[in-house]
């Protein structure tokens, strides 16, 4: 009752301070996001700055405070023990690998570094070797937590060095944890030594007994629950029961004995099977709470006990501990990466962003600052030095990866973003959009048509256009503190699930059957208006060469088409606009449904129609591509203006030099088509001679029904006279003259169409790919 009345006697500054903690993280956070901040760095300044405010300070009483370091100490087993759960103990029992040698570098050099200069500083009111030690310890080990997350976030997460980062990270954090969680076994001195040896064995015998458990008890357990409730079904709430009693039980065997139940924790996670749906839920769950709910009270917590206040900003030595800090771990990661890259045979700028990295610290790192206050080991100014040391490790992560990511750009060979001037020794990297499963059978037969040959081989992307509506962001559930998703959100809605599993498992049966092809898959989640934006981005970062986009219209069972989605359409236009690639629009009119054979046993009869212009020569060198498949019977069909002194005149009357150019760039793109294709026999060649875009029309119109695909370019061309008037009743603007007539629902119900545009920039893309290499 006494409790209860101090609480409501000064329950407005908790409700202040509490609700303001919870707000203001979550605003900084956003506010920091332009600049690719990790949660963390908000949280410390925010964490700070309420923790200082004497009017909420005073209201907290010390039972209040009590309360809150109760709930602390739960977040923080609950954070260790999913901490432990993400990594892989028996890594250590392997032989060293590249991220081991990197790690064990830098924890050496940093470990010698502390130990020698720190005793000097007086960080502690009496020297203390204990303290010593685990400051040590936390200097030499990394935030792995928060080194994945901005890793993953800038997208260099596939990279060599991103990979090393985040494994060198996990390793160095792993080893440190272990080495604190033997070393406090150990701590704290009895009255007697018989009495602290004592200790010390129990302490230690239960903590390999609950290891031992974890490692040998659990799989078998964790097993059997997996099993009865498999992916896909829903988990049965007794069996949800017992798995979250039963890892209570793993974590808690060691506390009974005066063992620290937040080690504990760590350590029954290290010896727990990560895999299975039961671990994978508890990992995404914890993180989440954490991340919503724990975090913001936990620096709350930080800001309180490190009290600004009391900082004696003005002592000359206050800062030049703080800068020693800094040094000892700059200078220790950066020397042993440096030293270890020159054995590797690593660039040493990246060796040195790679010890940048790699000094980032964790939340862990801050709770043992204010438990050193706490236990009298270190003061306020102390207390309050290492958590600032811990900010200004993590703040700087974010433009080191920018740095390298602006160094591999320059190294990294830029590539043109038109086919026509791929190099034939390079992957075709194409974007497949899909609005549906509708869409597959079009899909697979484009990527069967568009492969080549095995080597350099395809990669596509195959990517589902899905809008978010209201009902489909209701079901995203974040995962923010995952370390192994690329994603930030999962979309859970059934609906949205079902369509991509269907549609990956059709894609990825027909790839399993193929050479050369590399699938991945995509997902473009977005509301039409900025749908076009987020696949302009995703293809920028993949470094595609063409985007395939589906028609907003489908062709109904009786042959026709429907009137279409507009949302689609919106997109369709945009991209065409605004997208740094080549852009093709698919017409499918049961293109999807046919059977590619090989030439033998009844080839599909494909057409590119030539007139002229930038769009038609990327058109042509896309066909160059699938005149090589056997089961592909290509006919070029080259569209000529009669010459006549009308027509010459009409032709050179806008631009001379214009037309004389394009009319140059367009003889010499078909005479190499011409020289490598058709002079072999592989494509046959039809010219059709015309005076005007009449006779354009009814030549289209003889096309009907002779082949399943034709292929065209938007536009683009500087003689207009084969196609002037043909916009004068365009259906659909956006797909050129040419495509218009040809996708027109009274044109025909058996030939598809390909309208390719080239992108209108003949400059080169400065972008980078996801797996790029640099060390």
């Amino acid at each position: 009752m006494d409790f209860v009345g101090i609480t409501l006697a000064n329950g407005s500054g908790k409700v202040l301070g509490l609700m303001l903690a919870f707000i203001l993280s979550n605003v900084a956070h956003h506010l920091l996001k332009p600049l690719h901040q990790p949660r963390i760095a908000s949280d410390i300044v925010i964490g700070l700055i309420l923790g200082s405010i004497d009017g909420i300070r005073h209201s907290f009483e010390a039972e209040v405070i009590m309360t809150i370091n109760f709930i602390v100490e739960f977040g923080m087993i609950c954070y260790m023990f999913v901490l432990g759960l993400e990594m892989n103990l028996y890594v250590i029992l392997k032989p060293p690998t590249r991220d081991a040698i990197v790690a064990y570098a830098g924890m050496i050099s940093t470990f010698i570094l502390t130990c020698s200069i720190t005793p000097f500083f007086h960080y502690t009111k009496t020297p203390s070797m204990g303290f010593t030690l685990s400051l040590a310890l936390t200097l030499a080990g990394s935030g792995s937590h928060i080194l994945s997350r901005v890793i993953t976030n800038l997208k260099i997460g596939k990279s060599d060095i991103g990979k090393l980062g985040m494994a060198a990270g996990v390793h160095a954090d792993m080893i440190s944890m272990l080495l604190v969680c033997i070393g406090s076994i150990f701590y704290p001195r009895l009255a007697t030594i018989k009495d602290s040896v004592r200790a010390y064995i129990t302490k230690a015998a239960a903590l390999i007994i609950q290891s031992v458990f974890a490692a040998k008890v659990s799989p078998i357990f964790m097993s059997w629950i997996n099993n009865e409730n498999p992916e896909g079904k829903s988990m049965k709430g007794t069996h949800l029961v017992l798995s979250l009693a039963f890892m209570v039980f793993v974590c808690s065997c060691s506390p009974w004995y005066g063992y620290s139940s937040i080690l504990s924790a760590f350590m029954a996670g290290l010896f727990f099977p990560s895999e299975g749906r039961i671990s994978k839920w508890t990992v995404g769950k914890i993180n989440y709470l954490l991340s919503i709910v724990y975090y913001p009270i936990f620096f709350f917590w930080v800001g309180y006990h490190s009290d600004l206040n009391r900082f004696q900003a003005g002592n000359l030595g206050t800062w030049v501990r703080l800068l020693m800090l800094l040094i000892i771990s700059i200078v220790g990661k950066v020397a042993g990466t440096v030293v270890c890259g020159v054995i590797l045979g690593f660039h040493w700028p990246e060796s040195v962003a790679l010890g940048l990295l790699l000094t980032a610290k964790g939340h862990f790192a801050i709770f043992l600052a204010v438990i050193s206050y706490a236990v009298s080991q270190a003061t306020a100014t102390t207390c309050a030095l290492l958590v600032l040391g811990v900010f200004l490790s993590v703040v700087h992560t974010p433009f080191v990866v920018g740095h390298i990511i602006r160094r591999a750009r320059k190294r990294a060979p830029t590539r043109r973003l038109a086919l026509q001037g791929l190099d034939p020794s390079q992957q075709l990297r194409v974007m497949l959009c899909l609005h549906g499963p509708q869409n597959l059978g079009s899909t697979i037969n484009f990527i069967e048509i568009s492969r080549g040959r095995a080597d350099p081989g395809i990669v596509v992307y195959v990517t589902d256009m899905v809008e978010l509506t209201d009902q489909i962001a209701a079901t995203l559930v974040h995962q923010e503190g995952v370390q192994e998703s690329i994603d930030t959100v999962t979309v859970t809605d059934k609906a949205v699930m079902e369509m991509r599993d269907e549609i990956t498992n059709g894609v990825q049966s027909y790839v399993d059957e193929k050479e050369g092809i590399t699938l991945k898959r995509m997902l473009a989640l977005s509301t039409f208006s900025g749908m076009s934006q987020d696949i302009c981005i995703l293809a920028e970062d993949l470094m595609v060469s063409l985007i395939v986009l589906p028609f907003h219209k489908r062709q109904r069972d009786d042959g026709t088409l429907d009137c279409g989605h507009p949302g689609f359409r919106y997109v369709n236009r945009k991209l065409l606009r605004n997208a740094t690639c080549s852009i093709g629009i698919l017409v499918d009119r049961g293109f999807g449904q046919m059977e590619i054979m090989p030439a033998a046993q009844g080839p599909m009869n494909v057409a590119v129609i030539f007139i002229g212009g930038r769009d038609d020569r990327e058109g042509l060198a896309y066909a160059g591509r699938v005149a090589r498949h056997p089961g592909v019977k290509l006919t070029v069909i080259r569209f000529l203006l009669e010459i006549n002194e009308n027509s010459q005149k009409r032709s050179y009357k806008d631009n001379r030099a214009e037309y004389e150019e394009e009319m140059k760039l367009d003889d010499e793109a078909f005479a190499m088509f011409y020289e490598t294709h058709v002079a072999r026999g592989h494509v046959a060649y039809m010219e059709k001679h015309m005076a005007n875009s009449a006779e354009t029309y009814e030549t289209l119109r003889s096309l009907d029904g002779q082949y399943a695909l034709i292929i065209v370019g938007r536009g683009g061309r500087v003689n207009s006279i084969l196609t002037a008037g043909l916009n004068d009743w365009q259906q659909c603007p956006e797909l050129g003259p040419v495509g218009d007539v040809l996708s027109g629902s009274d044109f025909s119900i058996r030939t598809s169409v390909l309208i390719i545009k080239q992108h209108d920039s003949t400059g080169e893309l400065d972008g980078l790919d996801e797996d790029f290499s640099i060390m």
